[in-house]
């Protein structure tokens, strides 16, 4: 009890732990509380932090702030819209394919693990293929009455679409124009002792400024290619496979993981293992590769320096609190933590050096 009672009393008496422990506990309650309700505000604010890099690029070409967020914001919006009306409805008439051919791909699947018992007699049995292909039967036909039970939230999640399409981009464009003004308010609620909390800040920004930059490309980069690829190969759903593809490098290792499994099922119904399904099987795995070993090393020079194990663990425990936007906000969240680990020792050495008197040296005689 002494210590845990030595532990609260060394902490509390430095002013910049507390005041960043009272930062941290406030934004943690706001999210948590208020998250859904402000989720247009904080993507607005996630949307900012990525167009703040070109802003702040053409201000340092003697480009006014107020003409530099026009031309960012005006090029935001296009691509948007060029999203929302080119590609959202092909990559939903795709899912909505794939809704309807479900039972032909499962039909195709247990044909081929029917045939396992007698390629592999000693691994798998008929006894185990069966309750395989009946829990698959089971799983899709529930996953077909929510569909059905739930087709009324459509229209309600096209009206919320509408919403974030008008405010979303209209919050991003004053956070970017008004940026110093809105930092200069927020600066009046914050704590006097802040030292500590700018030191972290300053390598968080750091670090995320490429983190969210670089997988913002990536994204690009891999969703395009796996598009070409796809088209190419005259593979079944291109669009939807290539916008999974994309989307997975926002969850690294598991990402790609769970989306192999849909990429080889769809060119198995389609082809079956024949040399189209290689091809495919190949391609992806090479477009994998190369993005984990040429275009990540690339693009995150001074990214955020976690082990994989750091990484997964993240993934996990955010995802099971805040479920999508907890994996969706993994790493960011997971770089804030490991700064706060990291400047939390120093702070302590530091404050402890201040507090310890030298020790006078006796007069010569």
């Amino acid at each position: 009890m002494d210590v845990v009672r030595s532990w609260f009393r060394r902490h509390l008496a430095n002013p910049q732990i507390v005041s960043l422990a009272v930062v941290l506990t406030v934004a943690l309650l706001t999210i948590t509380w208020f998250g859904k309700i402000l989720s247009p505000l904080l993507a607005a604010i996630v949307f900012a932090y990525l167009l703040e890099g070109p802003v702040a690029i053409l201000e340092r070409n003697h480009c006014s702030r107020w003409v530099a967020t026009l031309i960012v914001w005006s090029t935001f919006v296009a691509a948007v819209l060029l999203l929302v009306f080119a590609f959202v409805p092909l990559i939903m008439r795709q899912a909505g394919q794939v809704v309807q051919e479900i039972p032909f791909i499962i039909a195709n699947t247990r044909d081929f693990l029917q045939t396992l018992p007698e390629r592999y007699p000693q691994v798998f049995t008929s006894a185990q293929v069966d309750q395989v292909v009946m829990s698959m039967t089971q799983g899709v036909g529930e996953f077909r009455n929510v569909l059905v039970a739930r087709s009324w939230v459509v229209g309600v999640g096209v009206m919320y679409l509408a919403v974030y399409l008008v405010l979303v981009p209209l919050l991003v464009f004053f956070l970017l124009k008004d940026k110093t003004r809105i930092v200069q308010w927020a600066n009046q609620f914050m704590p006097t002792e802040i030292g500590l909390i700018r030191r972290i800040w300053s390598d968080v920004d750091r670090q995320l400024a490429n983190y969210v930059r670089g997988k913002f490309v990536e994204i690009v980069i891999v969703g395009v290619v796996s598009f070409a690829i796809f088209v190419w190969r005259d593979l079944n759903y291109a669009a939807l496979l290539a916008a999974l593809v994309g989307v997975s490098v926002l969850v690294p290792y598991l990402g790609a993981l769970v989306v192999t499994v849909p990429v080889l099922l769809v060119a198995y119904a389609q082809w079956g293992f024949g040399p189209e399904f290689t091809w495919i099987f190949f391609l992806y795995g090479l477009i994998q590769a190369l993005d984990g070993n040429v275009l990540v090393p690339l693009l995150f020079s001074e990214a955020v320096n976690l082990h994989p194990v750091a990484i997964i663990a993240s993934v996990l425990f955010f995802g099971g609190i805040w479920g999508f936007w907890g994996v969706f906000f993994a790493i960011p969240l997971a770089t804030v933590v490991n700064a706060i680990l990291v400047a939390w020792p120093s702070q302590m050495s530091s404050a402890a050096d201040s507090q310890t008197e030298p020790i006078a040296e006796p007069a010569s005689s």
